[in-house]
């Protein structure tokens, strides 16, 4: 009776863990899956952006010490948010000066509508951030530990850690809070319209570069928060962004291209299977069985979870 107990315990701690981890995950995914919903573009640096929101985390609460006075435990939330912010800017400017001359209405009737081109620049981006962090950052990991990266939430004989658990609530709260905003505000509604057919959009008055621009720039800020939030659960450095961004695509793709609570859904998916397989398999081989699922749902059901083979949501 004692090994069932404990076995049911590491079964529902790992669902746990599982749950808090692909939180956050879910939210990154939220942010490719917008770039990708409304532009139609892979983005291969959204995994580096990610990188940049933990350092701009990392650089408010201990680097320059603009948000000491918050105290440890608010003080890397609103570094997690503010993050957000200023790597929203960093992406309108790329996306005005670079992107978006490969990008929207004027390409759409080009050779694979631009995305050979889509392609070689956000593979530029990602290669630029990444090494320009090595230069600005140095190569040493680093993390944001916090009181609430050491301390846990007992219920029961299950343990929750608090930052982890934090980063939860906030992931499920910027999820909702963005689909609201994409379905409701006027904005959103035109980012969808953008979406949707970008030349009838522009016949009816709407600035297709400037919906994309700022679809690119909320996308990898949103990206760069779920960076912010899990730069206090783990060490990082300038090249963490590409073990991300595979986990960004595959939930991506698992809840449905261009379906924005199917990324959620996804991410939470490979957080779940991710933790869930240290039950019976080397911590190693963590991606293997995330793959395994991946290709498992794919095959079944190409479109994703929540996805519709001609529809965009």
């Amino acid at each position: 009776m004692d090994d069932l107990k404990w076995m049911l315990v590491d079964f529902f701690q790992a669902l746990a863990a599982g749950l808090l981890v692909g939180g956050t995950y879910g939210l990154m995914c939220v942010g490719l899956g917008i770039i990708f919903g409304v532009m139609r573009v892979v983005n291969f640096a959204q995994g580096d952006f990610m990188m940049l929101g933990m350092y701009a985390a990392y650089y408010l609460v201990t680097g320059f010490g603009v948000l000491t006075f918050l105290g440890p435990y608010a003080g890397p939330i609103a570094g997690a948010i503010l993050a957000g912010p200023i790597v929203f800017v960093i992406g309108w400017l790329l996306h005005r000066y670079l992107l978006g001359r490969v990008t929207g209405a004027r390409v759409v009737s080009a050779e694979a509508e631009g995305h050979y081109a889509q392609i070689i620049m956000t593979l530029g981006f990602a290669l630029v951030i990444t090494n320009g962090g090595l230069i600005l950052f140095g190569s040493q990991p680093i993390s944001l530990q916090t009181p609430m990266s050491r301390e846990s939430w007992e219920i029961g004989l299950i343990f929750l850690n608090q930052a982890r658990a934090i980063a939860f609530v906030l992931s499920v709260l910027f999820a909702i809070g963005l689909y609201l905003f994409l379905t409701q505000s006027n904005l959103g509604k035109t980012l969808r319209a953008a979406a949707d057919n970008p030349i009838a959009a522009a016949y009816v008055g709407i600035n297709v570069d400037r919906s994309h621009r700022i679809a690119f720039g909320l996308g990898v800020g949103i990206t760069a928060i779920a960076g912010g939030l899990i730069a206090s659960t783990q060490s990082f450095q300038p090249y963490i962004g590409f073990d991300f961004v595979i986990v960004m695509y595959a939930g991506v793709v698992l809840g449905g291209m261009g379906s924005i609570l199917g990324a959620f859904w996804g991410g939470l998916t490979i957080g779940l299977v991710q933790q869930m397989s240290t039950l019976i398999l080397p911590y190693q081989l963590q991606n293997t069985a995330i793959f395994v699922v991946f290709l498992l749902i794919i095959f079944f059901r190409p479109q994703g979870m929540f996805g519709r083979i001609w529809e965009r949501t």
